[in-house]
């Protein structure tokens, strides 16, 4: 039997900063006996007349209302189809609307009992993974990705799950409190397999769940020498020897959550903890000066924020010489703190915005109280266009004072110029078209 898997997009078109998505490499290594097609808008347009026995789509929130049109056509074809992922795992009865079957959770044993329920014609709506199950039986089938537009960085997975519970993730909701990682042994074997001349990044939500965990991978890493790059929390710089064993261990750049340089802010979000790791520029210091750069990532619009609150984030990661970062609106999704507080106050503007014909990206979802929505949506464009200016790019790569190595600026470059082609290409684009 034939089995398509999809990853829709925000619309109908293609994005420069697209990397392989492990969920549909798992999917496809535990459908053995089907005859699997992936298809990943993100990369290449999507078939408009494919007819397999069985579509299974992943969906996140973005991408809900061009998942959902995209579903819609397929069972008007006639395919039954079966989705996953994070937004279905929160609102199931809302994707039932659009699917035959939803699995809710983590993959694994759910979706090998749903594609035998399929064959067998006694397929249910529901299937619930088991996020607890351990993953010493990972399993992943890469040769799918194969001639699809990718950047040139190789996706791998330690572990899943956060210790940390923020107020705007909804990962913690999806995974509760257990930390879950692979046999280290399975990783380096799946490592070696990888081109030696890419850039490893860790999709963990947070390399740094327990520590002998992490210093178990590292310790594994180090003798393989390879360019890695991970997320993480900004607590691990409170440890200087952690730090030596990941440079050695060859980490090249750190995703870090700063989120906000407002201590109510922090604590607000539930990041208070934040600040125990020294000052903003001492992290920044400590990670740079061991030849590793940092993605660093900042939301705006809770309470204490004002529209001076751009400016004075901007001005930080300028004078840090971030290589990247990442400026949002707060973002409410089903499944996190923030949305069911703000749901509560009656502070959204569309509660169903995913879904919303009139809404786009970019534009603030609710009503913040130290500014007007439409100043927090203009606030952020201009706050990631002013980082993302030409002038801007060339002065945080050569003025850190670190003499960073040819691959390193070479990865920053274009990490900027891909950044700075999906700011203009993303801000005020209806969802979904």
């Amino acid at each position: 039997m034939k089995l398509t898997l999809l990853r829709p997009n925000l619309g109908d078109y293609r994005s420069s900063d697209a990397m392989p998505p492990l969920a549909m490499g798992i999917l496809a290594a535990r459908a053995p006996g089907w005859d699997v097609a992936f298809y990943d808008e993100k990369a290449e347009p999507l078939p408009s007349d494919d007819r397999p026995d069985l579509a299974a789509l992943s969906v996140e929130t973005y991408t809900a209302r061009r998942a959902y049109a995209v579903a819609d056509s397929y069972r008007a074809r006639g395919v039954p189809v079966v989705m996953g992922g994070y937004h279905p795992t929160f609102l199931p009865d809302e994707a039932l609307q659009h699917a035959d079957a939803v699995v809710v959770g983590d993959a694994e044993g759910a979706w090998e009992k749903l594609l035998a329920d399929f064959s067998a014609g006694r397929l249910q709506r529901r299937y619930t993974g088991d996020n607890k199950l351990t993953l010493t039986d990972y399993r992943l089938e890469r040769s799918i990705y194969r001639g699809k537009r990718y950047a040139a960085v190789e996706l791998v997975q330690y572990g899943r799950g956060c210790r940390f519970a923020c107020d705007f993730c909804s990962i913690h909701a999806f995974y509760g409190a257990d930390l879950r990682v692979r046999p280290v042994d399975g990783l380096v074997a799946e490592i070696e397999s990888l081109p030696k001349s890419r850039l490893l990044f860790f999709v963990d939500d947070n390399l740094f769940g327990r520590l002998a965990d992490l210093h178990a991978l590292l310790d594994a890493l180090e003798p393989l020498g390879r360019r890695w790059s991970c997320q993480i929390s900004i607590d691990v710089a409170r440890d200087e020897h952690l730090l030596d064993h990941m440079a050695r261990a060859g980490c090249r750049f750190v995703l870090i959550g700063f989120e906000s340089l407002d201590p109510a802010s922090l604590q607000q979000m539930g990041k208070r903890w934040n600040k125990v790791s020294g000052s903003y520029p001492s992290v920044v210091n400590a990670l740079h000066r061991r030849g590793i750069g940092i993605y660093g990532t900042f939301v705006f619009g809770y309470d204490a924020d004002t529209p001076d609150t751009f400016h004075r984030t901007l001005e930080f990661a300028l004078e840090a010489r971030l290589e990247i970062a990442n400026f949002n609106p707060l973002t409410p999704t089903p499944g996190s703190a923030l949305y069911d507080r703000l749901l509560t106050e009656g502070r959204l503007l569309s509660p169903t915005w995913w879904l919303d014909p009139d809404y786009r990206y970019g534009h603030a979802i609710f009503t913040p109280r130290g500014m007007r929505a439409d100043e927090l949506t203009e606030g952020v464009y201009e706050t990631r266009k002013r980082f993302y200016s030409w002038r801007s790019i060339g002065t945080r790569m050569f003025g850190t004072g670190v003499p960073f190595s040819p691959f390193h600026l070479g990865v920053t470059a274009a990490a900027n110029v891909i950044s700075r082609r999906e700011i203009f290409k993303k801000q005020n684009r209806l969802l979904g078209t």
